[in-house]
């Protein structure tokens, strides 16, 4: 792949994947989350189901506003959310700025 193939790989309408080097600074803003395969993840547990369905939908409003949706999953009181730029194929500081809106959220809710 020659490297203007590769810069377009790795940006898709202004996003821009971000290198391991990057990736590595930007980690360390939102410590309770894990890099793994591509993505940040993190889990949250709640006291029951209601509260985690309550939660999930104030991360889907904050998803909406940065236009950007992670995945999310439920189990009864755990919810686990991954965050990957998928136009790029891994990480943009799109995931990491809703990442850290995400961890504001679940501090406002404890």
């Amino acid at each position: 792949m020659t490297e203007r193939e590769n810069a377009g790989a790795a940006s898709r309408g202004g996003v821009v994947r971000l290198a391991a080097g990057e990736i590595e600074k930007m980690i360390r803003g939102v410590p309770d989350w894990t890099l793994r395969e591509g993505a940040i993840e993190r889990e949250f547990h709640f006291s029951n189901f209601r509260s985690a369905i309550e939660f999930v939908d104030k991360v889907a409003g904050l998803a909406e506003e940065e236009e950007h949706h992670p995945d999310i999953f439920v189990f009864y009181n755990k919810v686990r959310l991954v965050l990957s730029t998928h136009k790029v194929g891994g990480l943009s500081r799109k995931d990491f700025v809703l990442a850290e809106k995400i961890e504001r959220l679940a501090y406002r809710e404890t």
